[in-house]
């Protein structure tokens, strides 16, 4: 990852309706236009950004078991 740039890094401001420029204080940050906080991204861009990890996760979960066939009659192996 890149170390950040202060000249170019943006985030979105919902007041102005773009990505601005921003003063980051110890809890938020803020545009630097008009003074409001601002966010990472825009509504629209978070859905898209969201989605598309959403598709590159992995499900997880435990895997399911294998069907266990029971031993047949007549053979010579103990159970457990």
């Amino acid at each position: 990852m890149y170390p950040s740039d202060f000249y170019s890094d943006h985030k979105y401001c919902e007041t102005c309706c773009d990505y601005v420029s921003y003063l980051q204080s110890m809890e938020h940050s803020y545009c630097v236009q008009c003074g409001d906080a601002v966010r990472l991204f825009s509504k629209e861009d978070w859905e898209v950004f969201n989605a598309t990890l959403k598709q590159r996760r992995p499900k997880g979960g435990r895997p399911k078991k294998k069907e266990q066939i029971a031993p047949e009659e007549g053979t010579d192996k103990e159970s457990a």
